[in-house]
Order: C-alpha cells, then structure tokens, then sequence
C-alpha cells in the first residue's frame, strides 16, 4: 500500500492511479460534477483510505478517501477533517466511513 508524507502527496498520487473525481459529503450521499451525480452508500465503495495528522495544527487534521463507483463507472477522491462535520450525516453515510 502507498505512503504518502501528506495530504497533497496523497491527493497526486491518487490522481495518477485514475482517482480524477472531486467528492463532495452531503447528508445522505456523495456527490460530485456540481451535483450531476448523487451517489448513495450502497453505490460506492471505499478502495483506500489516508489518514493525517495535523503535527502543529489540529485543524490540519484530514482523511482521504479513494472511492469507486461502478454503477457510475467513476473514481475520485473525498478528503474530510477527523472532527464534526457542519452538516449531519445519515447513519448510513457514517457507518460507510468509518
């Protein structure tokens, strides 16, 4: 499995392996290309995950997801912080994340 040093390193790397989409978490799905698809827990999957540490700044701190989705045939990537989302989530939603 890769290492990457940060967030950055692991955003390029996943580019490079096809992970082109920009994910976006809404309330009961994810979603990307302004909305043109909204994908629902059972329609993705999370191939890898990154976790990262912010060493000096706590709100630096970030997961990175590598997410497919072969209904819709796309790949990309979601980042999100380790703290409280500003929008709840659905129970489905945070059981697929964890």
């Amino acid at each position: 499995m890769e290492n990457y040093s940060n967030l950055v390193e692991a955003i390029n790397g996943l580019r490079k392996d096809g992970y082109e989409e920009d994910f976006n978490l809404k309330q009961n799905c994810i979603e990307c290309r302004d909305g043109q698809y909204k994908i629902f827990h059972d329609e993705f999957h999370i191939d890898k995950f990154f976790r990262f540490d912010g060493d000096t700044n706590p709100s630096e701190e970030s997961i990175i997801y590598a997410i497919s989705s072969e209904k819709y045939n796309l790949k990309g990537i979601l980042v999100n912080g380790y703290s409280v989302t500003s929008e709840p989530l659905t129970n489905e939603m945070l059981e697929k994340l964890r």
